[in-house]
């Protein structure tokens, strides 16, 4: 076998059966980039890793629960060796060698007759870093830095794609810009418009190249705000005018974000809008100071609600006499004006009134601060700290782990 210097090449595997020997951690990262590559997977093992042994039932992979054997790669176009067991890794390349079978092999690259690159994908196009075995981590930490390049706009990615997204709906996450998804990074970069709520992730407008028309489309609470009817028509003008809109939002853009009618808007004009899901700020919130919205022995269930309307308001939807007889957590979203309300509506509904309460104020940005109280105190406390929107209100046995969760026993009550 020549180890000479690597060809590099992409293999069109959609379809065509990919014979994995092995059933452990090796084995499972390889099935999964098959599977992504539209394979078809047969897996050769006696045992299997849990996911694998769940790919398998659910029909993702042929699973052949024995050991290999001579004559597994006759109609293989491509083998992997991942049991680890170096008699057995030989076995497999030698036969792929006779068969004329691309084989890589996961303990001894250099034994194969392919080598895997680090693998990073970027829009349309797959980054591939090959490296000798000795410098794999290598490889990686450079495809690591192109990747990076290519999502703060250092590495200029040039190329126009023929059928370009025009507009965007991008969950911008809870505000660190860490916690924003890879897809809706990409499509800011490739953004000529932005229009963008002061939720959203404000040092990413930072790093947008300078002939990016940023549209500030916020709305403070009992403050200025923009128009839901002008946002709309802002959308449908630039997408008319063939620029590529980003509308990016805080959180995800389906919960309390008007998503749907910007989406709606659009399609009436017949603009196909793109959505990117976010990191909702109920549940990274709460999880970023510490507390889980659901925990086994104390909350098997979490509800989010708006608090932006109080208890009895004749607009609110929200059944707050149906909440206060739930057990598990409640999170509470732009409810920092009617926390008094809210807390008193859910103590006469059932809650009690020592049940604790936890307000969050800019979660996971500079300036944080994690405040917990009785819930009958809410209202009080957010008076007496002036606390202000954006915050996060969690109610229920869970918001205790952000006091101290060596204090929380298994039922939930303070030790």
């Amino acid at each position: 076998m020549s180890n000479g210097p690597l060809f590099p090449l992409g293999l069109r595997l959609g379809g065509r059966l990919c014979v994995v020997v092995g059933g452990g951690e090796f084995a499972h990262r390889r099935v999964a980039a098959l599977l992504d590559a539209g394979a078809q997977v047969r897996m050769i093992s006696p045992d299997a890793t849990p996911a694998l042994e769940a790919l398998a039932f659910g029909g993702a992979l042929r699973w052949d629960r024995r050991r290999y054997a001579a004559g597994d790669l006759d109609e293989a176009w491509y083998a992997v060796a991942a049991t680890g067991r170096p008699d057995v890794d030989a076995a497999v390349a030698a036969d792929a060698e006779a068969g004329q079978v691309w084989c890589t092999s996961g303990d001894d690259p250099a034994a194969g007759t392919a080598a895997l690159p680090a693998i990073g994908r970027h829009g349309r196009h797959t980054i591939g870093v090959h490296s000798d075995g000795a410098h794999r981590r290598t490889g990686t930490a450079l495809r690591d830095q192109i990747l990076d390049g290519l999502l703060d706009g250092t590495v200029a990615d040039r190329s126009e794609p023929t059928t370009a997204v025009r507009i965007a709906l991008v969950g911008g996450g809870p505000g660190d810009p860490g916690l924003m998804t890879l897809r809706g990074r990409q499509l800011l970069n490739a953004a000529d418009v932005v229009i963008a709520d002061h939720l959203a992730p404000q040092s990413i407008l930072a790093s947008l190249a300078p002939d990016v028309l940023v549209i500030d489309a916020s709305k403070l609470p009992k403050g200025r705000s923009m128009a839901q009817q002008q946002i709309n028509d802002l959308l449908v003008e630039h997408g008319r005018a063939g620029r590529r809109v980003v509308r990016l939002k805080g959180g995800d853009p389906f919960v309390f974000g008007r998503g749907m009618e910007e989406v709606e808007a659009c399609a009436a004009a017949g603009l196909p809008v793109e959505v990117v899901p976010g990191v909702s700020s109920a549940v990274a919130v709460p999880g970023m100071v510490g507390i889980p919205v659901t925990h086994r022995g104390l909350a098997h269930e979490f509800v989010v609600v708006s608090g932006h309307l109080p208890p009895g308001h004749p607009e609110s939807l929200v059944d707050w006499s149906a909440l206060g007889r739930l057990r598990g957590t409640i999170v509470v979203l732009m409810g920092v004006h009617n926390a008094g309300a809210i807390a008193a509506a859910l103590v006469e509904h059932g809650r009690a009134p020592d049940s604790a309460a936890a307000a969050i104020y800019n979660g996971g940005l500079p300036g944080e601060r994690v405040l917990t109280v009785p819930l009958a105190d809410l209202g009080v406390m957010v008076t007496d700290e002036d606390l202000r929107p954006p915050a996060v209100l969690v109610i229920g046995a869970v918001a205790a782990f952000a006091a101290d969760p060596a204090q929380v026993d298994s039922a939930g009550e303070p030790q």
